[in-house]
């Protein structure tokens, strides 16, 4: 699989596929074919329709489509997104919300590296703006990256939020999702070790694989089945000539997006053939709920190949984070070290990617914090994407993470603080 051929003849493929769409659209709704009234030709013309729309979307990055915000003085004001530092495997950036007074609350998103990129948090930092100063990972595609700029593996990884956490000072409060974090708790206990005056006020931690054996999903039960050769073998490829990372070693986000697909297979079908039959029918919208999730979903970017193997076999194999062993840069990470720094896990009930008892883990691992430092919440019927970005976040959980915030702000009161403003940095 490891082999330049092999990456294009993927790119191909979807290439083909964007441009069978775009032809069958253009032929069946072309003037010409309104001479002949056939049923069919409308179903041609919207299948092409939602077929180029869906291929092309694997290959773009979303935009973040924030403009603008009314604020407390009933004004609109313009967000401004500034990048407050910039690193070849990902930037770290601040949704800046020009002419609007410094928020207290000051917030920074860690986004899963897991095939999708940060704009999948759209929904969570829209949410999040009116009350906090938002920052966030804006992780970079693999492809793009020369290989020249060296490894990514998930040490590096946290020594990129060790670096962004000192970069925001010490009343910042961190939010990880997913895959993101154990990665960030080790961060965060490798601050208490060596910088102590930059750990964050508080840390919350969203569905994330503390401990992937306390409770089994199809990704653990995955991760156990196969070995790291094989995954080697079956899922990581170098990237072709067509990007500036040509050569490097990778897992597509094409691939990436049929393992995704393939775990709601039935779901995904019905929701494109009714998508299709909406619009033969004049009923999909440019943005409907179709589109607005689709062109998120669908836009999928390399994993470094380090990163992805690294996590496999540190995270979910060797179970490194949960028994307290993870070695970064040279140095034992002790997460009972953690003392000052208040931590919250939220969990889904129904969550089928870290199911219930992954992420709470965490609460056992901070030996170091007393009982009223450490809570955990499990939102009733919830899924792992509605406990970050869907009705659970929205009617409950955001409010939840605010107020947690609120309750431990005073606690640092005596800390040095260093104020952030994006248009100074």
């Amino acid at each position: 699989m490891r082999f330049m051929a092999t990456y294009d003849m993927m790119e191909a493929a979807r290439n083909a596929n964007q441009w069978l769409g775009a032809t069958a659209r253009m032929f069946a709704s072309h003037p010409s074919m309104n001479l002949f009234p056939v049923p069919a030709l409308e179903i041609i013309a919207a299948w092409g329709e939602v077929t180029e729309r869906s291929f092309s979307q694997m290959v773009t990055k979303p935009d973040w489509d924030l403009q603008s915000m009314s604020c407390e003085d009933d004004c609109d004001h313009l967000i401004q997104i500034d990048t407050i530092t910039s690193r070849p495997f990902g930037d770290l950036i601040h949704f800046n919300v020009i002419g609007r007074p410094e928020k207290p609350r000051h917030v920074l998103l860690v986004a899963p590296m897991s095939g999708h990129y940060a704009t999948l948090l759209h929904s969570t930092v829209a949410s999040l703006l009116p009350d906090c100063e938002v920052y966030i990972t804006d992780w970079h595609n693999a492809r793009d990256i020369p290989v020249g700029d060296g490894k990514f593996d998930i040490e590096d990884y946290t020594m990129y939020l060790v670096d962004f956490m000192r970069k925001l000072g010490p009343d910042i409060n961190v939010i990880s999702i997913c895959q993101s974090a154990p990665l960030t708790l080790a961060a965060t206990a490798y601050l208490a070790e060596i910088n102590p005056d930059a750990q964050p006020r508080t840390l919350t931690l969203i569905g994330g694989p503390i401990d992937p054996d306390a409770a089994a999903t199809d990704v653990t039960d995955f991760a156990a089945r196969i070995t790291i050769g094989q995954l080697e073998q079956q899922a990581i490829q170098r990237v072709g000539f067509k990007y500036k990372g040509v050569g490097r070693l990778v897992y597509p986000g094409l691939l990436q997006l049929a393992s995704f697909m393939s775990m709601n297979g039935n779901r995904h079908m019905k929701a494109f053939s009714d998508q299709i039959l909406a619009v033969s029918k004049g009923e999909g919208s440019e943005h409907s709920k179709h589109n607005r999730f689709y062109d998120e979903y669908l836009a999928v970017m390399d994993m470094s190949a380090e990163f992805y193997l690294s996590t496999v076999e540190r995270i979910f194999k060797n179970r490194e984070i949960a028994d307290n062993a993870f070695v970064v840069a040279g140095h034992k990470i002790d997460i009972g070290a953690i003392t000052n720094v208040a931590v919250k896990t939220v969990e889904g009930s129904k969550d089928d990617i870290s199911a219930p008892g992954q992420c709470s883990a965490a609460l056992g691992l901070c030996t170091g914090l007393s009982d009223d430092q450490k809570t955990g919440h499990l939102e009733d019927g919830a899924g792992h994407y509605g406990i970050f970005a869907g009705h659970s976040w929205r009617e409950n959980i955001r409010l939840l993470i605010l107020d947690f915030i609120d309750a431990n702000a005073q606690c640092h009161a005596s800390r040095p603080s260093q104020k952030r403003n994006a248009n100074k940095n």
